[in-house]
């Protein structure tokens, strides 16, 4: 349902399109009038949380990825001491 309540928007692209596409923030009605900032401010403090966001979470994704690769290069080395266990008793 619509009621007739208008809102600034701003849309700001990703400057990692890994993560999202773009942003949405729905800026205040007081920022703009009476908090002392303009439009350029606004955006510039959108740009700078999206860029904040994908630096916060691109290193976790690389930490899961290098994470992924230790846990095979256990399996293989538990499975190749199993074989060789298995070798030698025989």
């Amino acid at each position: 349902m619509v009621k007739g309540i208008s809102r600034r928007v701003i849309l700001v692209k990703s400057p990692d399109p890994r993560l999202f596409e773009e942003a949405i923030f729905i800026v205040r009605e007081e920022a703009l009038s009476g908090g002392g900032v303009n439009a350029d401010q606004v955006l510039q403090e959108a740009q700078k949380v999206a860029r904040g966001y994908t630096r916060r979470t691109a290193p976790l994704e690389r930490a899961l990825q290098k994470g992924r690769g230790v846990l095979w290069a256990l399996a293989g080395a538990l499975l190749a001491t199993a074989g060789w266990a298995a070798w030698l008793w025989l």
